[in-house]
């Protein structure tokens, strides 16, 4: 990640929610090693691993999915974005979880939690931190997923989570766009994190295509170069291409047909 070379300002500040596992960790990991040496906040219930402790990450204790608790922590991140002036700041929206099983069958408490987590909680952080992001410059990284381009029965309220960031992220793209702040929407296919079992796995029930690293260093790429949106991994692309030209129902269909075939006893 060392020879990505930007002609804009430096990164001074990162926030990345969710870094004490999966993607959220390996955005630390690629970020630690930028020639900016940017300073790094992990919001999230757990620490990250120790190393990153030793390293200077900096751990803001949260559960994201509560909007007191957001609150009671924006005065400790801006005043971390404060300490380390100079350069842009950089929020990415990593925390996350899904759910599998048919609406009427799943926990109601869960699915709003997952609400609350997967949405609020990205358009809260994003809102309360924008007048600084103005101010310094910079820019949000939202962490969707290919499940954003269709339905997917269920899955029916994660896939519907990811869709409103994919909307989200591109309207704010075109809105934020003269005011020296960048947008990106990463859409990464089924990746080597714990995704799986926090969704109520025991293991993967579809073959898993890359990595976290992976996903964060193609991510890391389409950010710098000013992109709006990427779907990670080549076979993700052309999945996407190709049910983009499909009815949305016939998406949708063919969608359940395959996530009930990996329904699990």
């Amino acid at each position: 990640m060392n020879s990505l070379k930007r002609a804009d300002k430096k990164i001074s500040a990162v926030i990345v929610t969710g870094g004490s596992s999966g993607i959220g960790e390996s955005f630390i990991a690629s970020i630690s090693k930028l020639d900016d040496n940017p300073a790094i906040c992990n919001l999230s219930r757990s620490e990250p691993a120790k190393k990153w402790l030793d390293q200077g990450v900096r751990h803001i204790p949260c559960d994201l999915s509560l909007g007191q608790e957001i609150e009671r922590v924006v005065p400790e991140i801006l005043t971390f974005i404060d300490e380390n002036p100079g350069g842009d700041v950089l929020l990415i929206n990593n925390s996350g979880f899904g759910g599998y099983g048919e609406f009427h069958d799943v926990s109601l408490e869960r699915d709003l939690s997952m609400i609350d987590l997967n949405v609020r909680a990205c358009v809260h952080l994003a809102g309360r931190l924008m007048p600084k992001l103005i101010e310094r410059g910079g820019g949000i990284i939202n962490v969707a997923s290919t499940a954003c381009f269709q339905p997917t029965p269920l899955m029916a309220t994660y896939g519907a989570t990811k869709s409103f960031l994919h909307s989200w992220s591109l309207a704010l793209s075109d809105e934020l766009k003269d005011k020296g702040v960048r947008v990106l929407c990463v859409c990464p296919g089924p990746t080597a994190t714990n995704f799986f079992r926090a969704a109520g796995f025991k293991e993967s029930p579809i073959k898993v295509g890359t990595t976290a690293d992976k996903v964060v260093e193609e991510s890391l790429r389409k950010y710098f170069k000013d992109s709006w949106i990427v779907t990670t991994g080549f076979w993700n692309k052309a999945g996407v291409a190709i049910s983009s030209k499909l009815p949305k129902v016939l998406v949708t269909k063919l969608s359940g047909g395959t996530l009930r075939k990996i329904r699990q006893p």
